[in-house]
């Protein structure tokens, strides 16, 4: 068994192999916009899978989906020229769901936008249910003679006392 570290840099070189030969040796018509996202291989190096995307409609995902699998036998001899180990690993095309997840994504924070900016248009209009300024105030002491408040310090003063 190899080590997890060994599997990854082949991983690695196997997702480098499969997009160079994607993009210069492959020709087929039926193959699109095809990026490789990722690649994956077993701890026995026995079995590789490699993810990928398609850049547009349902009808050219399907039709590269096709591409790669009648291709497939010469794209793991490329990887088996590349890779350089005892065994070829056998690989598996599967197409990634970044896209989708991406979409639902956005699509959240679209939502979220619209009811942020409805939040703000109702706070816009919203009056305090109290007075404007619920706090109280210590008020100052007049010299007229007339009733007052006590200032806080005395009322600190007379807490402490009791």
């Amino acid at each position: 068994m190899a080590d997890p570290a060994r599997a990854r840099k082949i991983a690695d070189r196997i997702k480098v192999i499969v997009a160079e030969y994607l993009e210069f040796r492959l020709k087929d018509e039926r193959l699109g916009f095809v990026t490789i996202t990722d690649a994956r291989v077993t701890g026995d190096l026995q079995h590789a899978s490699i993810f990928y995307t398609v850049f547009g409609s349902n009808e050219d995902r399907a039709a590269s989906a096709d591409a790669l699998e009648a291709n497939k036998g010469r794209i793991r001899s490329a990887v088996g020229k590349g890779i350089g180990i005892r065994l070829t690993p056998s690989i598996e095309f599967i197409a990634d769901a970044l896209p989708e997840g991406a979409a639902h994504l956005e699509d959240l924070v679209a939502q979220t936008r619209a009811r942020d900016a409805e939040l703000a248009r109702a706070a816009a209009n919203a009056k305090p249910a109290g007075d404007a300024d619920p706090y109280r105030k210590p008020a100052d002491r007049t010299e007229d003679g007339g009733e007052s408040v006590e200032s806080l310090d005395e009322v600190d003063a007379d807490v402490d006392a009791r």
